[in-house]
Parts: C-alpha cells; sequence; structure tokens
C-alpha cells in the first residue's frame, strides 16, 4: 500500500532545487526582457536630443558659403556643397549627376555670366535628423546695386558623411512672374 502512495503522490512532490532553477531561469528572462526594452528607450531618446535649431544654422552656414563661393565665382568651392554622387535638377536643364559634372556646368555658366548679379540663400524649414537632412529654402537673385532681381525656391536633401552635411540631390524653381513679351 505505501508503494502505491508513493507512485500517486510522487509527481505532486515538491522539488526543491527545480523549483529554485525555474525561479533563477524567469528572473534571467525577466532581466534580459527589461535590458531590451530599456535599449530601445534610449535609441528613441537620443533621436530626440538632436538639435534642429542648430541643425538649421549650420545648413545656412553651408548656404551661405555656397553663396560666398558663387559670387568669388569658384565652381570648385561652390561644388564642395555636393556629394560625389548628387544630382542636381536645375531651372531650364537636365538633371546633372556627380559631383565633377556639377563643378563643370556651374564653371560654365559663371563663364557666360558678365551681369555682376549674385544669389542670397535662406532656409525656410528642414526636417530629418541628424544623418539626413531636408531642406526648404528660397533664393533671391540680386543685381550688382543689391536689388533683387528674380527670385525662387529650392529643396535640398543633405546627408551626413565624415561628420559632415552634404548635397547629395538638390533641384528649384524660378517662381518670379514672366515678363511679358514686347
Amino acid at each position: 500500500m505505501k508503494l502505491i502512495a508513493i507512485i500517486i503522490t510522487s509527481p505532486f512532490h515538491f522539488n526543491k532545487k527545480l523549483f529554485i532553477m525555474k525561479k533563477f531561469q524567469l528572473l534571467v528572462l525577466m532581466a534580459f526582457s527589461i535590458l531590451a526594452f530599456s535599449s530601445c528607450n534610449v535609441s528613441k531618446e537620443e533621436k530626440k536630443a538632436f538639435d534642429m535649431g542648430k541643425a538649421k544654422a549650420d545648413i545656412q552656414a553651408i548656404e551661405d558659403a555656397f553663396a560666398a563661393a558663387e559670387k568669388k565665382r569658384d565652381a570648385k568651392a561652390v561644388a564642395e556643397y555636393y556629394s560625389d554622387d548628387a544630382i542636381s535638377y536645375g531651372r531650364n536643364e537636365g538633371p546633372i549627376s556627380g559631383r565633377a559634372a556639377i563643378e563643370e556646368a556651374i564653371g560654365k555658366r559663371m563663364a557666360s555670366d558678365s551681369s555682376g548679379n549674385y544669389n542670397v540663400y535662406k532656409v525656410v524649414d528642414i526636417f530629418g535628423d541628424d544623418d539626413m537632412l531636408v531642406e526648404i529654402g528660397s533664393w533671391t537673385v540680386m543685381n550688382a546695386a543689391g536689388a533683387a532681381q528674380e527670385k525662387g525656391h529650392y529643396m535640398s536633401c543633405f546627408k551626413k558623411l565624415d561628420g559632415k552635411y552634404v548635397c547629395v540631390r538638390d533641384m528649384n524653381v524660378n517662381s518670379t512672374p514672366a515678363k511679358p513679351a514686347m
């Protein structure tokens, strides 16, 4: 009779070592889960730490350097704005691919322009994060006396390479009303 009682009760027999081991496994699983969830939160906090105001000021400084290089008629310095594989979509022309081709096109434009006009660029808005930014801006062509001649808007996409933003794509449009033909 004792043997039957042992066989019947043994599956329900409390094993202290097994109980401790199961508790330990559960504790380890909970610790890994907490670690995984908390590391996800750190990434979100890091994204929130991105300073959009500073980024906007940085992009404006890049645009100011671009305008200064144009005014000096330094096509190579203007082309430094672009990544090696950039594509530029200008007004009244097809897309230009690659920094070297963009520099060449800018140089040709500068060589054929004797107007004395210069451009002013203003960052209107930016979107993105530390790695990639999209800028919406306005441009104004000024004559030598400082009077506005033409106006337009542009959009530039910047990627951070080697700690510095460079333009990978840009496009612009003229928003000055067309003058009637005489």
